[in-house]
This record gives C-alpha cells, structure tokens and sequence, in this order.
C-alpha cells in the first residue's frame, strides 16, 4: 500500500470516527461546561478525573506527575502567589512493542472560571462557541475518539498521554514532566503529537518561537513627595527609563520580540518610590537570539556599588524555540498526505505562539503540536470551534499512529 492509499482497516476506522460526530459533540459540551481556568482547581481536578476515566477504560496505567513550585517572582500583580502546584495525568498503552508515541494536551484555559463565558452554544451547524472550545478541549475530545476507535478496531499502539493543567501560564508546573517523559520517548525513537488547534485553515505548525520570562525591579529611596523630594530617589522613573531601554531589544525581521505588561510601583501620587517592578516577555527564533535578548537585558543591571537606583533582572527561559527541523517536515508531509485522505487539504505554518511542543522537541523528540481541530479567536470571549473538523482530525491522528507503527507512511 502507498501512502496515497487507503486500507480497509484505515477506512472502517474513518468511517467509525465519522459516525462518532454527535458524541464527539456531546463531549465537547460536558468539557466546556467544565470550568477550569488557571488555579481553578475543583474544575481541574474534575476534569482531569474524567480524563482518568477515560483513558483508564482503553486500558492504560495511570499515574500522576508531581508539579514544581513557581519562582516566586514570576507572581504578577493581581495574581495569587500560593496556587497550588497541580500534577499532570500520564496515561501509558499496554502495548510495549515499537516506537512509543507521545500525545499531550492540557486541562486549563484562560477563561474566568466565574465568568460570563461558561458553556458552549452552537452559533451555525458547523460552529460552536465556548470557552476553551478550541484551546484545547475540542483537542482531547479529538484525541479521546481516535484512540477509543482505534481500540474498537483492535488495534494495538504503544502511546503515552500527559495532561498538564498550567499550560496557559507558560507550564511553570508542568515543564520538567513534560521533558523527562519526552526524553524517554525520544530515546526509543518515537514521536510526540500535541492537541493543541490548527491553525485556522486547518494548515499544521512546523516552525515555532521561543518564549521566556523576566521581571525588571527598580529599587530608589522613599521620601515625601511635598517635603523632602530631593531627598528621594524614584524607582518608577528608574523603571520606565529601563523599559524604553528593553524595548530597543525588539528585532521584528529577525522574529525578537521584548514586550512587558505589568507594572507595579508606589502606593499614592505623593511618595517618591522606592520600588517599582515590571514582567515582561521575549520571543525569539533560536537560542543565539534569545543570547542576544537576555545579553541585553542583563546590560540593563547596575552593579552592586553603584548608587541608587539599582536595577535588578530575574530571567527563565521556559519555551525553548522549535525549529522547522528535516525530520518536522517529513513528519509534516506525512500528516499532510494522511489529512487529504481524510478530506483536509492542508499545509504548513510558522507561529510566534509557543506550546508544549517546544518544550517536547526541545528533548530531541520530533513533534507536530497542532493535530486539534479547526476554530478560532482564541482566548476571547467569542472564541470558537468548526464542529465538523473535529471527526476529520480524529481520522487523521489516528491514521497517524497507524502508520507510525506499521510503517506504511514512513513516520516510525
């Protein structure tokens, strides 16, 4: 068989997946229902449950993966710094022969878990609008329906499924998990499959940015504003100098992007701060641009003699960049031919967003990190899912691991 034809198998487990439309809707109903934005932990953990149960049923052991502690700087403003460290869900197939297959996904959204936006409502036959509808619960759903088939099917694949629930806020949690599991599957030759949305035309990401953390602090010297301003030394003029300063660092041809968003200084109008903080984020392609970034972050410090204000940067790179490596393309093109089986032509992408994926194929674990469905505005209030792309995707990924084991497209 070529890998531009079908075998009956293939096509009885396209079929079965077609036929599981209207429960693949129901699940994506009772999913969204299912509040589970960050640090929301009683919706986590019922979801996370029911993701157990479900796994559990396809057979697979279940155990759960310590989360590690935050840096306790990385606490914004506004945010609460005694969340709790949630752990991730690693679901392991009995089958132990070939190449292991490593699936991920994540259990949190960005949506206010006492929000407005709380349960899906179809807006068309094809479209659904929920939180977390595309990002990424229509991925489990996805996921779940393709390796319940391909159990019907009686067919036998060694796959792992890690769910973390702190993807959202960067996998501070999550991240040494995730790349220990990686580095083992990598080290037996395998693949790793993310469920995180296609991109919008349903094209699959080969190519992504990296992303780290950082928070500038500006330490001054209090004094009252009307008495004694000479006396003070302002920590906010200090920072907003500094932020201008980082704000040079940005490169848009050569993909760096410096950007910061929350600020914190004084308390009232008539105090000269003696601190002022602020969080930022930078984006770049490879590790010599992050070398440039953080080399020009770092030159924003005072030394530890100088006078006052001082400047201090905290820094964690957690999302190395995910290059379009050869073995991402032939990955790619193998999904590629498979969705046009399926009925899905697509093609490739590059994104400035960053997944678990990077942190995958970071570990030498060649990874393609956008088999969910098709959907759209993701992270807003209106953010939605083309309901007739998830049975597709489905037959996709799980023709994907088909092939990954017996071979027929090359992807083992």
């Amino acid at each position: 068989m070529s890998a531009s034809e079908l075998s009956q198998l293939e096509s009885n487990i396209i079929e079965r997946l077609a036929a599981r439309q209207s429960a693949m809707e129901s699940d994506l109903d009772r999913f969204v229902a299912i509040p589970t934005g960050t640090g929301h932990e009683n919706g986590l953990a019922k979801f996370r449950s029911m993701m157990e149960d479900r796994l559990a049923r396809l057979g697979a052991a279940i155990d759960f993966l310590d989360g590690d502690p935050t840096p306790a700087w990385i606490v914004q403003p506004g945010q609460s710094a005694n969340l709790a460290s949630p752990p991730c869900l690693r679901a392991v197939s009995a089958h132990t022969s070939g190449p292991r297959v490593l699936l991920t996904g994540h259990l949190d959204t960005v949506h206010d878990p006492a929000g407005a936006f709380q349960s899906l409502t179809r807006t068309s036959l094809s479209r659904a609008e929920g939180p977390g509808a595309i990002d990424m619960k229509g991925g489990l759903v996805t996921m779940l329906h393709a390796l319940e088939v391909l159990a019907e099917c009686d067919v036998h694949i060694g796959w792992t499924v890690l769910l973390n629930s702190d993807e959202e806020t960067g996998s501070f949690h999550s991240g040494r998990a995730i790349r220990a599991v990686a580095r083992e599957h990598a080290a037996r030759g395998g693949l790793g499959f993310a469920m995180e949305p296609a991109l919008p035309d349903g094209s699959v990401v080969v190519e992504r940015l990296g992303s780290a953390t950082f928070r500038l602090e500006c330490i001054g010297k209090a004094a009252h504003a009307g008495r004694d301003f000479a006396q003070g030394v302002s920590a906010v003029n200090a920072l907003a100098a500094r932020i201008l300063d980082a704000a040079n660092l940005v490169d848009l041809r050569a993909g760096t992007v410096v950007n910061i968003g929350p600020l914190e200084g004084a308390s009232a109008t008539n105090i000269v701060a003696p601190r002022a903080r602020a969080w930022g984020n930078a984006r770049f392609k490879d590790a010599a641009h992050e070398a440039r970034v953080l080399a020009g972050l770092r030159a924003l410090e005072s030394a530890p003699d100088a006078p006052l204000p001082h400047t201090r940067l905290e820094y964690e790179l957690n999302r190395p960049a995910k290059p379009s490596t050869a073995a991402m393309q032939a990955l790619a093109q193998r999904v590629i031919e498979i969705g046009a089986l399926v009925g899905e032509t697509i093609g490739t992408g590059k994104s400035g967003g960053v997944s678990d994926g990077n942190l995958m194929q970071a570990e030498g674990l060649t990874t393609l990190d956008t088999m969910g469905p098709r959907g759209g505005n993701l992270h807003r209030t209106d953010e939605f899912i083309e309901l007739d792309s998830m049975a597709p995707r489905a037959a996709m990924l799980a023709l994907a691991l088909l092939r990954s084991q017996n071979g027929a497209a090359g992807l083992g």
